[in-house]
């Protein structure tokens, strides 16, 4: 008999709950991670996060060879499939006992169910482990033992829970047996032929590099700089975080572990809260699973229709130069800087009055790090819809945000060449006095004009 380990979004072998029961179980272990290419597509998952997935997946299995582990592919279409499918390779392989570390997408976790309650008429056991945030999913709960749907208080309880209880990681197991030949897949499944450049290096030993080079070199002035697109001011980490390469328990102890208790590193600490805040708003509300806002009285917003105004924000041709160059960098490098996700959620939530979820799905389509419980927290706060969401009434200027945060204009310059020779003020609007750059266009909606009757739905909802 031999246990399993199901890899889904834990591509890593150090400071893994399932991957540590199932070695310590003194028997053999084999291991397995399903391609689901129908499913990946119905979730948005972007060409970018399905090669970045793969690719890490055979790094993880070349890993687990050196430990005497097996790595199989198996290969569904959708998540439906999932149990017939781990039935048959249980059966082909005597498997008595399948682990897992639990998602929280509605989806996934009727997909859990699913298989779990096959194998139980298998009499095989299924070991799950809340292993995706610092604290396990649904510990961090108020006096009255409901889960907190603010950010700052939820914050606290957490800071305080790490304090108590001082989490420790994984370590990584020791060898099961003789080294083997590693399983590999092939390349890209359709749709997601046509990936960008990996934004990041591949492998579990690239992402604690990039962690320790990140701790070292610029998380003491991330406070200062991570507000700056371009300046080198963020960690770059979300690609890996996104798909569990890195665990937040390994970045919150590396983070702890540099003894710097300063602004920067504590800001960032602040970052890995708001992950899992998300991931516990995803849990406990499923609805936000299904395309539904957490505010549920939003519901009856009259969103514009999409139209030519949500093809131009797409492809980065609006007029707003901030949101132009953020766009752009979104579709070229399937990432974008988290203060420009702000800044172009809400020009089009608010000043387009666009549905959410229509950028929600398109920043899904394309990011590498597209993580659901992170992308819709975004949105739905972005639009007012959401958890801790930024007031209705507070509506970002996107020519404001570029004038304090790209001051010189030198992240617009290099995703807007057009504009490149307009000088620092006039980058930012050139609109605004002279004569626009050839090829780059007027702005589509007037800031001033939108930002009024986004505040006056919204105000006739409330009333």
């Amino acid at each position: 008999m031999a246990e399993l380990v199901w890899f889904r979004n834990d591509l890593r072998i150090a400071d893994n709950a399932a991957l540590t029961a199932a070695c310590k179980s003194g028997g053999s272990v084999q291991a397995c991670f399903v391609v689901t290419p129908e499913q990946w597509h119905q979730h948005d998952w972007s060409a970018a996060r399905v090669q970045f997935v793969l690719e890490h997946a055979n790094a993880l299995s070349k890993q687990l060879a050196k430990l005497g582990i097996a790595l199989n592919f198996l290969h569904a279409d959708t998540f439906d499939e999932c149990a017939d499918l781990l039935e048959e390779h249980c059966r082909q392989h005597n498997i008595s006992r399948l682990h897992f570390n639990e998602e929280y997408g509605f989806n996934e976790r009727k997909r859990d169910k699913q298989v779990r309650d096959r194998l139980s008429e298998l009499d095989i056991t299924v070991k799950k482990y809340r292993d995706q945030t610092v604290a396990p999913v649904g510990q961090i709960l108020t006096q009255k033992d409901e889960p907190y749907s603010v950010f700052t208080p939820f914050s606290r309880r957490w800071r305080v829970w790490i304090e108590e209880t001082r989490p420790t990681l994984y370590p990584v197991p020791s060898a099961v047996g003789s080294e083997i030949k590693p399983e590999q897949t092939d390349t890209l499944p359709a749709p997601f032929e046509n990936a960008p450049e990996p934004l990041v290096e591949t492998g579990e030993d690239a992402a604690h590099d990039a962690l320790e080079e990140f701790l070292t070199e610029r998380a003491a002035n991330y406070k200062d700089t991570r507000d700056f697109p371009a300046l080198d001011g963020t960690s770059l980490l979300s690609p890996y975080l996104a798909n569990g390469v890195l665990s937040g328990r390994q970045c919150l102890i590396a983070a702890q572990q540099t003894g710097n208790t300063g602004e920067g590193i504590e800001t960032w600490i602040n970052e890995i809260a708001w992950r899992d805040f998300y991931i516990n708003i995803l849990y406990h509300y499923p609805r936000l699973s299904m395309h539904r806002a957490f505010k549920p009285e939003t519901e009856a917003l009259k969103w514009n229709d999409p139209g030519e105004h949500f093809e131009a924000w797409k492809e980065g041709r609006t007029g707003i130069p901030i949101v132009d160059a953020a766009m752009r960098q979104l579709k070229t490098t399937g990432w974008m800087h988290n203060r420009l996700r702000m800044i172009t959620a809400m020009f089009l939530s608010k000043n387009l009055f666009i549905d959410w979820r229509l950028g929600e799905a398109w920043f899904m389509q394309n990011l590498v790090d597209g993580f659901l419980a992170s992308n819709n927290g975004g949105w739905q706060w972005s639009a007012s819809t959401g958890t801790d969401s930024v007031p209705y009434f507070r509506v970002f200027n996107p020519v404001t945000q570029s004038e304090r945060f790209d001051p010189k204009g030198e992240f617009i310059r290099n995703w807007v060449p057009e504009l490149a020779k307009l000088d620092n003020k006039r980058i930012h609007d050139p609109s605004k006095g002279g004569v626009i750059p050839k090829g780059y266009p007027r702005p589509i909606v007037d800031l001033k004009e939108s930002r009024k009757e986004a505040i006056a739905r919204f105000q006739a909802l409330k009333d």
